[in-house]
Formats: structure tokens, C-alpha cells, sequence
């Protein structure tokens, strides 16, 4: 089965750098990862295994840790998991092209969750106001919808709060791993 660990935080404002040949090599000899190819260098490794995506995911935060010395989560789905998440995207076209018009630089990201979030963790996103900036809670993801930039935003600064871990993709990279993901289907031996 082709999955898709999505590794939160690497790479990132100077900070838990990571490259990403060597985190290839580390996933395919340590943890026994097939056919391991990465996309850009934010954390996103996409695999073949034939193991539940619980046990592979330990095995992955297990390895970075000690291989390279951090602690680093990590969120593992299908491909055919990812696919769901982009074709459930909740906001209608008028709401995306509105967004597109008015951001500086991407407008639509997903939130990608390891577990569903708590209730009163979702109580506290629906009592803040986070101006035009809208999400959608969907099972284990937030579909978000910036109406100026993401780095300003004060729904940004709130995902960081939220208790569970998880990771944040713009649907461009989402939609490129979703490519990458039926490529690698496609071939597989």
C-alpha cells in the first residue's frame, strides 16, 4: 500500500533541519521503508509498506529521533486517504476564488489531524473570532480558508494551541502528493 507521512516542523524557519537524501536513506535502511521518494523539503515522504499506519508511524518518529536527534510528529495516510481530504475540500468555488483574490500567496490549506480533536477544543475554535478567515472541521482534518495571508493570521496561531498533534499543507503540495501517490500505484512491482 502507497502512504504519505506528512512530518510536521521540518525545516522551518532555520529549525530542525533536516536533508532530505538522508532521511530517504535513514527510512528505507532503519525503519525498512520501500520505494521511500520525498516532495520538497518540508516533510512529506511518501512509501510503500504493507504494515497499519499506527505501527508505521512510531517506527518513522522513532527512527528520526534516533537518527537525527528530534522529536518531530508525524501524520500517516493512505493515498487514498489523501485523496478524500482533497475531494471533501467544504468551501464552494465563489468563497475560494474570493480568497485567491484577496491573499497574499496561498489561500486553502489543510490541517492534517492524528486524531479528532476534543470537543472542547472545538469550543474553542467556534467561540474565537478570527475575521475573514474561515475552517471547516472534518473528522481528522481543518480545512482552512485564509482571506489575506497565512502568516498573519490569528486562526494560524490558534492551530498550534489545539492539543493534538498534526501538520498544515496548502492544497498545492496536497494535490502534488496526490499525484506523486497514483504515480507510484500505477508502478508498483
Amino acid at each position: 500500500m502507497v502512504y504519505i507521512a506528512l512530518l510536521r516542523g521540518i525545516n522551518v524557519g532555520g529549525k530542525n533541519i533536516l536533508k532530505m537524501a538522508e532521511l530517504r536513506r535513514v527510512l528505507k535502511e532503519e525503519a525498512g521503508l520501500a520505494r521511500v521518494q520525498t516532495y520538497i523539503q518540508s516533510g512529506n515522504v511518501l512509501f510503500e509498506s504493507s504494515e497499519e499506519k499506527s505501527v508505521l508511524r512510531k517506527r518513522i518518529e522513532q527512527v528520526i529521533e534516533s537518527a537525527f536527534g528530534m522529536s518531530v510528529s508525524v501524520i500517516v495516510r493512505t493515498a487514498s486517504e489523501l485523496r478524500s481530504i482533497a475531494d471533501r475540500c467544504p468551501f464552494t468555488e465563489e468563497e475560494l476564488t474570493k480568497a485567491a483574490e484577496s491573499s497574499v500567496g496561498e489561500s486553502l490549506y489543510v490541517s492534517i489531524l492524528q486524531e479528532e480533536l476534543p470537543g472542547e477544543q472545538v469550543e474553542k475554535l467556534h467561540s474565537a473570532d478570527f475575521g475573514e478567515d474561515k475552517y471547516v472541521i472534518l473528522g481528522k482534518e481543518i480545512y482552512l480558508l485564509y482571506s489575506n495571508s497565512s502568516l498573519n493570521s490569528k486562526l494560524s496561531g490558534r492551530l498550534d494551541k489545539l492539543g493534538v498533534p498534526a501538520t498544515v499543507r496548502n492544497f498545492k503540495t496536497l494535490n502534488k502528493l496526490i499525484d506523486l501517490a497514483a504515480e507510484m500505484e500505477q508502478n508498483i512491482p
